[in-house]
């Protein structure tokens, strides 16, 4: 078959190379335009472009999918097939009527649980212990359309956000090739979402990323896990803003009020509405990361506030 890709960010990357690798014809991809990225917010392209360049294939970088230029440049591509992973632009149904088997999405939750833009966030954040990725035909709703094919994996009570979506990165790249491999061959027929089960994951902002030290340990551990490695998680220390890396829950940690700090030879303990959570990682602003006993030895106070 002929196939067009659409992703952006690593996490897409996995299952282009997929794809370049197996017996279907890979004709190009479709990305987002050049924007700032990354910590120095310099312009720069996409991962998928970049890879795609590397190697020679064709990088179609519309603003919009929703111009009859942009309906006319698919119709002259004449794919089968469009594969869709974090895109990261909604698709117009003119568009996902065009190609003759319509768009495919490897999103990666169990739907209909984690609808939206960070399934696998939500998921941490919530504290489910199982996840996956999902296949499904693209239509006009939010991540609603039927669904081809799972795979599951797994949460443990110390994996990022990050560490979920480099594994789901793999298994569903695989998960996506054999998807096609049998819309080649006729052999596979999506079945309906559930009506039972759905979740919203939308978008995480900066906001969602800040700490927050009035919550339980296990809720501050979750929240910290669940913004690594973007956005980040971030809480203000006399004013100065600071990112965190995953923390510890300390049952027999000292006692100390929500945001207290308290530090020892070996940890650096902050208070919250339960247990004290032990630090791992601190970044402060224009800095990097080091080991928060390192940071606590250059303060000037051994017993302040985070809030």
């Amino acid at each position: 078959m002929r196939i067009l890709f659409a992703g952006t960010p690593q996490v897409a990357v996995p299952t282009l190379e997929a794809l370049a690798e197996s017996p279907h014809e890979l004709v190009g991809v479709l990305t987002q335009p050049d924007a700032r990225r990354g910590r120095g917010r310099k312009v720069a392209r996409s991962q998928v472009a970049q890879w795609a360049e590397n190697r020679g294939l064709d990088v179609w970088t519309p603003t919009t999918l929703r111009t009859e230029e942009a309906h006319q440049r698919l119709r002259e591509l004449d794919v089968d097939l469009v594969v869709v992973v974090a895109y990261g632009k909604l698709v117009p149904r003119e568009a996902l009527d065009i190609p003759r088997l319509g768009w495919i999405n490897l999103h990666f939750s169990l739907l209909p649980a984690w609808r939206g833009a960070a399934p696998v966030q939500h998921a941490v954040l919530s504290g489910d212990d199982m996840t996956g990725a999902s296949v499904f035909q693209l239509e006009a709703g939010m991540d609603t359309g039927p669904v081809f094919g799972m795979v599951t994996d797994s949460i443990s009570s110390r994996d990022t956000s990050g560490d979920v979506l480099e594994r789901l990165s793999v298994s569903g790249a695989r998960l996506a090739v054999d998807v096609v491999n049998a819309l080649a061959e006729d052999d596979i027929h999506a079945r309906p979402q559930s009506s039972d089960g759905v979740s919203l994951a939308p978008k995480i902002t900066s906001a969602d990323a800040r700490v927050r030290w009035s919550e339980p340990a296990f809720a501050v551990d979750r929240r910290v896990r669940a913004v690594t490695p973007t956005p980040g998680a971030w809480t203000e220390w006399q004013g100065e803003r600071f990112r965190l890396g995953p923390v510890t829950v300390d049952k027999d940690g000292p006692r100390l009020e929500p945001g207290r700090l308290e530090t020892t030879k070996k940890s650096v303990f902050v208070g919250t509405a339960t247990d004290p959570v032990r630090l791992g990682t601190v970044q402060p602003a224009g800095k990097k990361a080091m080991d928060a006993t390192a940071w606590a030895r250059g303060i000037q106070e051994s017993d302040g506030r985070f809030e």
